[in-house]
């Protein structure tokens, strides 16, 4: 094999290493419903894809490189990779949390459903938000926002820079910060009407202790959470995939 066919192939690969990377923890793609042969395929087409446009920048600075050199791209190009996707993947696991505290406060923590990105079960109301919100990523095009900003990645985060853990630290912190407050405003509702209700079961219980309020009142703190519920969970998927697109387009 000549050089400069090793050096286009490699080139290749160093793509699929940052794209192979974001797509295995990104939201959507990253779910255990989907194939793994499936994953791979998709990764592999989406490099095809994008490699004419980046070959120009990659290929000259793989072609000079050592071997050495050439190792050190492949990990911090999977580093880089993974740093993306993880920054996307934190939207899902706070609305997993937002979704878990729902399901705690109008008292459905224990009807447990099929997850949708992990191997453990979580409570439906989990099931139901994060599924929803996967499909709307899918609907509304922002999937393939992502891929957009992959390649775009290769600006602030050139492959002969490497991998910044300082400013990867950062960037970390900050989104989680985001996505965490995000979602405290989409369980916000549900905060106050944890709050009245319990203060309401455990006065009432004060006052009749010979009855078993806690059992008598179940039923009515599920039936108003699923009403709360189907009042707010519009709103509360539109602050969501507000605040997912504009991480993709300025992220």
């Amino acid at each position: 094999m000549s050089p400069e066919t090793t050096a286009t192939l490699y080139s290749v690969f160093l793509i699929f290493c940052r794209v192979g990377a974001c797509l295995m923890i990104l939201p959507g793609y990253s779910s255990v419903r989907i194939p793994t042969q499936v994953r791979l395929f998709i990764a592999v087409a989406i490099v095809l894809a994008i490699a004419p446009r980046l070959m120009p920048d990659i290929r000259p600075l793989v072609a000079t490189a050592g071997d050495s050199l050439r190792m050190q791209l492949l990990v911090t190009e999977l580093l880089n990779g993974a740093l993306i996707g993880l920054l996307g993947r934190t939207f899902l696991v706070a609305l997993q949390f937002a979704g878990s505290f729902m399901a705690n406060a109008i008292g459905m923590s224990n009807a447990l459903g099929v997850p949708m990105h992990d191997q453990d079960s979580v409570p439906e109301l989990v099931t139901l938000v994060t599924m929803t919100a996967t499909v709307l990523i899918f609907t509304l095009n922002l999937h393939a926002e992502v891929i957009r900003a992959l390649v775009a990645s290769y600006g602030p985060m050139p492959l002969d820079l490497g991998f910044g853990a300082r400013e990867g630290l950062v960037q970390f912190t900050d989104n989680l910060d985001e996505t965490f407050l995000l979602c405290l405003r989409i369980a916000s509702p549900f905060v106050v009407y944890a709050v009245i209700v319990n203060f309401a079961i455990g006065l009432m219980n004060k006052m009749t202790p010979q009855i078993p309020i806690y059992f008598i009142s179940m039923p009515f703190v599920v039936a108003g959470g699923l009403v709360l519920l189907g009042y707010s969970i519009g709103d509360f998927l539109t602050i969501f995939i507000n605040g997912f697109r504009v991480w993709v387009f300025n992220g």
